[in-house]
C-alpha cells in the first residue's frame, strides 16, 4: 500500500482519504503538520486508488481489515493512535473504532460521511462497480473527469498537490488511477458502527456540503461540528479549520 508519513513522536495521526481520491488530498494537512501536530502522521493511498494495489472485493470491512494491516508497524505501544478519515475514509475510520481488525484507535474524527442513500444512488453505484474503466485519449481528459470525481472541480487544477497520483497511463490511453469496483462498497451500517465504537468518534462536515447535512450527522452524534462555509473536501479548502477540530478533542 502506497504511504507517505512525518513528524516524530509516539503518537500517530493516520488520515484516510475518500473515494475516488488519494492520499494527496491531505497535502495541505501535512504541510501544517508540524506546527499542528505533536507526533507522527501517515497518509495513505487506500486500496484501488492512486498507487495502491487492488482488491479482490472492496467492502468496510475489507478496507479496514486492509488498512489496519498497513497501519500496525507504525503504531508505537506508548502512543495514541487517532484516525481522521474523509467521506468514505471516514467510514472506514469507524470500523476500526470497532477494534475488530487489530488495532483501537483512541479517537476518530470523520468529516463529511454521506449518510443518506437513496435506492437509486446505490444501484448506479452498482453499475459503476460493473463497468471497465473508462479510457481517455489525453491527458487533459483524465484530469478533467478526476477532478470531478473527486470532488475536486473548481479547488483545485491539475498541477495541484492534492490532485496527485489520480490518474494512470498505459498502451491503451489514461485513465482514473481507481479500480472501478470500488465503487461497489456498497450503503455503509453507519449506526451500528457508532454503537460499536471503542473510542471517541466525532463527525464533522463543511457547510457547503452537498453531500451530508448536518441535522443528518447530528442524528448520529449530537456534537457534529460544523466545520464552515466550506465544500465536501473541506481539508482541502481550509485545513486551518479541520486541525482546530483535530485540537478540541483530540
Amino acid at each position: 500500500m502506497y504511504t507517505e508519513r512525518g513528524g516524530e513522536g509516539p503518537d500517530l495521526l493516520l488520515m484516510l482519504h475518500g473515494m475516488g481520491a488519494t492520499g494527496a488530498v491531505w497535502s495541505p494537512m501535512c504541510a501544517e503538520a508540524g506546527a499542528r501536530w505533536q507526533g507522527r502522521w501517515l497518509v495513505l493511498d487506500l486500496p484501488g486508488h492512486g498507487l495502491s494495489g487492488r482488491q479482490d472485493a472492496y467492502a468496510i470491512g475489507q478496507y479496514a481489515a486492509s488498512v489496519a494491516s498497513a497501519v500496525l508497524p507504525h503504531i508505537h505501544p506508548t502512543g495514541r493512535l487517532v484516525v481522521l478519515g474523509h467521506s468514505l475514509g471516514g467510514v472506514i475510520g469507524l470500523a476500526l473504532a470497532t477494534g475488530w481488525f487489530g488495532v483501537t484507535p483512541h479517537h476518530v474524527f470523520a468529516a463529511g460521511i454521506k449518510i443518506a442513500w437513496s435506492d437509486e444512488e446505490l444501484r448506479r453505484m452498482e453499475t459503476l462497480a460493473l463497468q471497465p474503466a473508462k479510457k481517455f485519449s489525453t491527458e487533459e481528459e483524465a484530469w478533467d473527469r478526476y477532478l470531478k470525481v473527486s470532488g475536486l472541480a473548481g479547488i483545485a487544477d491539475a498541477a495541484a498537490s492534492v490532485v496527485a497520483r489520480g490518474i494512470a497511463h498505459d498502451d491503451s490511453g489514461w485513465r482514473l488511477a481507481m479500480d472501478p469496483r470500488a465503487n461497489g462498497v456498497g450503503k455503509p451500517p453507519l449506526p451500528e458502527l457508532l454503537r460499536l465504537a471503542r473510542c471517541s468518534v466525532h463527525l464533522g462536515r463543511g457547510g457547503h456540503d452537498a453531500l451530508v447535512t448536518l441535522a443528518q450527522a447530528r442524528a448520529l452524534d449530537p456534537g457534529a461540528r460544523d466545520l464552515g462555509p466550506h465544500g465536501h473536501n473541506v481539508m482541502v479548502e481550509a485545513p486551518d479549520q479541520v486541525w482546530d477540530w483535530v485540537a478540541s478533542s483530540a
